[in-house]
């Protein structure tokens, strides 16, 4: 094959793909409004929770990053509706989070151990 040929169909499955994730396919675009996306929702964070409150939702996010996502997404959208009208205080997040851990259940984890039978046991092979 020559040059213009590859070229050519590099160019025929890059408009593929682009026509398949519908966009332009450019990472570098994707990754400035993500960041600009995370940047909007630090300022919302910072502007409706007290220090403590952050510091205690900043823990969360350690332990069980995926809670302290859901929590994060709940304040940023209750600062855009408008209902939160002073900083969130720690005891509020505190209570907050309670409320949310009543609507999401208790999610128990359990261990099973499949013991090996007596026949199988790999501790009488000498």
């Amino acid at each position: 094959m020559a040059d213009p040929e590859l070229e050519q169909i590099r160019q025929q499955r890059l408009a593929q793909l682009q026509a398949q994730h519908g966009g332009t396919g450019d990472p570098n675009k994707a990754k400035q409004q993500e960041e600009r996306m995370e940047e909007a929702k630090h300022t919302i964070l910072a502007q409706a929770l007290s220090q403590d409150a952050r510091a205690r939702l900043n823990t969360i996010k350690l332990s069980r990053p995926e809670k302290g996502a859901m929590v994060e997404n709940m304040i940023c959208r209750m600062a855009q509706m408008g209902q939160v009208r002073t900083k969130i205080s720690e005891q509020e997040l505190i209570q907050l989070l309670e409320s949310v851990n009543q609507q999401m259940g208790k999610s128990t984890s359990t261990v099973k151990f499949d013991r090996r039978r007596a026949a199988l046991d790999s501790d009488d092979d000498l």
